[in-house]
């Protein structure tokens, strides 16, 4: 995964002596939830959002939540991938339907076309006829605009929806792998920092008993054990120590790269949401369009509509079966 931007480590830079946990609290100011440490509630200090009054990713994902289906935890970074591939299958759906669309576009086109062929009072004649006729014709003129119209959703709207980050599940699933093993690095940090402190506890216990069983009993033997024992409290303290620090590293590894890579996820979404909505926008322009060539189909069937003349037609009707205008008279005798 790539930074999303240089704001983006600007933001993990500057702000992880206050947002990041900060290695100068002490262990009362501190709780740790799931290998990762927080401010205790009852002593949390007022941190400031990485983005104010933008409900920003980097800013609401930091601890884990409980996992609704199950007895486990889902952290707060799996919820964000979750959403991203949530939005491609979206995407694939929304693509799906513009092409059912299209299918129903082109049986429409079919079946119209087909219709423009049918013999049904084709006999009509005069300045009717040339109207009925046109209806016809409109019918074929019709379909072809469909066809184009399908023709255009495919190449303007679905195939663009369906091709939109071909390998998007791939590049999730290394970005997925890499904040996982920073987490689990952390997990395994902070399980050296629990061993050496049960070991500093022990060591620390220890060397009180051997100071007591010196104020009982003086002896070269228990002077011996105790400077033994102090050497070891100090060496288990040194290696407390080391050990914080290096969960302390882990950690804010860890916060960085999850600022980074959540404000570019953040990006992502909205690059996703701006791409749907120009293709839709492009969908309801092709449907207007339609709508407007549509209409230019009909136009030549109102113009035949306004003249039709109902004496013309009788006339020419007429003029071409008459049988005779000489009318019967009275016999006579």
């Amino acid at each position: 995964m790539e930074d999303s931007s240089d704001d983006a480590s600007c933001l993990s830079l500057q702000n992880l002596g206050s947002s990041s946990p900060g290695r100068k609290q002490n262990k009362e100011n501190t709780i740790t939830v799931n290998c990762v440490t927080f401010p205790h509630p009852d002593t949390m200090p007022e941190q400031q959002l990485l983005k104010p009054t933008e409900w920003s990713y980097c800013d609401y994902f930091w601890a884990d939540k409980k996992d609704p289906q199950g007895n486990g935890n889902v952290a707060g970074f799996e919820l964000l991938l979750q959403k991203q591939l949530k939005g491609k299958q979206m995407q694939k759906e929304m693509s799906e339907f513009i092409r059912e669309r299209i299918k129903i576009e082109e049986e429409y086109a079919k079946n119209l076309a087909k219709l423009s062929q049918n013999s049904l009072a084709a006999q009509e004649e005069g300045s009717l006829g040339e109207a009925w006729a046109q209806v016809k014709k409109s019918l074929a003129d019709e379909a072809e605009v469909h066809l184009k119209f399908s023709a255009k959703l495919h190449s303007e709207v679905e195939k663009p929806l369906m091709n939109f980050r071909e390998n998007f599940k791939k590049d999730m699933k290394k970005c997925d792998h890499h904040i996982a093993d920073l987490r689990k690095q952390l997990a395994s940090r902070y399980a050296a920092v629990e061993k050496a402190r049960k070991a500093l506890t022990e060591r620390q216990r220890d060397l009180e008993m051997k100071t007591q069983q010196l104020e009982i009993k003086l002896s070269n033997k228990t002077e011996e054990d105790i400077k033994k024992a102090r050497r070891k409290s100090t060496q288990a303290g040194d290696d407390l120590m080391r050990c914080v620090d290096l969960y302390n590293q882990a950690q804010s590894k860890w916060f960085e790269e999850m600022v980074t890579t959540t404000l570019e996820l953040e990006r992502l979404e909205v690059e996703r949401v701006e791409m749907i909505r120009q293709h839709l926008c492009q969908y309801t322009q092709l449907r207007h369009e339609t709508d407007m060539f549509n209409q230019s189909t009909v136009e030549p069937v109102d113009q035949l509509l306004r003249k039709v003349d109902p004496a013309k037609d009788r006339e020419l009707w007429v003029r071409e079966h008459k049988t005779g205008n000489i009318r019967p008279v009275d016999m006579e005798i």
